[in-house]
Parts: structure tokens; sequence; C-alpha cells
């Protein structure tokens, strides 16, 4: 049997991962990943952990006085955030 239309490897892919919904996952952890690039060095330095779960990005900081400068740009890290993804993986911020 002959198939009618032939895809790349890579578009099955992409079209395999929507499908089983892994897409969205992958973009949270390409974001996650990316947070040095996204907020810079020295915020990247003070965080100890960080990770989103059900739309909300929990990062962990060592430096109370980060705390403070991250919670009055939580509104500009969410719009990052989103942007590096290129879809909304986050809704809320909770500093700890």
């Amino acid at each position: 049997m002959r198939r009618s239309e032939i895809h790349s490897i890579g578009s099955a892919i992409k079209s395999f991962l929507k499908e089983s919904k892994f897409d969205r996952k992958l973009a949270e952890v390409d974001a996650v990943s990316s947070w040095e690039f996204i907020i810079g060095k020295p915020i990247a330095r003070a965080t100890t952990s960080i990770y989103i779960k059900n739309e909300t990005l929990f990062v962990n900081l060592s430096s109370s006085i980060v705390r403070n400068e991250l919670f009055m740009m939580r509104n500009d890290i969410i719009r990052a955030m989103n942007d590096h993804a290129g879809r909304v993986i986050v809704k809320e911020i909770v500093l700890k």
C-alpha cells in the first residue's frame, strides 16, 4: 500500500508531541532551562530552584532583596517567559 502524503520526520514528531500534549511540557522545560538568559546572570545566581506547575512559576531565591525586585517585575517576567516559549505557559509567579 502506498501513502498519498509524505511527511518529514520533524513534522511527524511535532505532530505526535502536539497530539500527546507533550509539546506544552517541553515548552515549560525549555523556558525553565533558559531562566538565566531570560532574567540575567545576577538574578539567576540568587535562584536556588525554579519550576512550573499548573501555569504557576515557582522561584526559590536565596536573597530577599532579589525577591523584592522580582516581585515588582513579575508581570514583565511572565511576559518574557511566555514570549520565550511562544505560548502562554505562566500566568502567576510565586516567589519564596
